[in-house]
């Protein structure tokens, strides 16, 4: 149902001007009826990766590669009005 395949979100530091890694390399399935629980200290990429699944970051700032799908659509090739239909009631 939801596949994420080598997640890697990068966000814009405007003081610095460059690129800077919240998640790198995240990878795992939740098929349906069985729940995935996300564990980690504060700090460690949990949100990121659900906000990410989501599409809630502006691409101005936020850099998100590698593969999401759920129920066989890439979420991340979706354009804006489309991922919208997704989020809340489906994801």
């Amino acid at each position: 149902m939801l596949n994420v395949e080598n997640l890697k979100v990068q966000f814009f530091h405007e003081d610095v001007k460059s690129w800077n890694t919240a998640v790198n390399q995240v990878s795992f399935k939740v098929t349906k009826g069985k729940v995935l629980g996300i564990v980690g200290e504060s700090g460690s990429g949990k949100s990121v990766t659900s906000f990410s699944i989501m599409r809630l970051y502006h691409e101005d700032n936020a850099n998100i590669s590698g593969e999401i799908t759920f129920q066989d659509i890439n979420l991340l090739q979706l354009p804006d009005a489309e991922i919208r239909k997704y989020r809340g009631n489906k994801i």
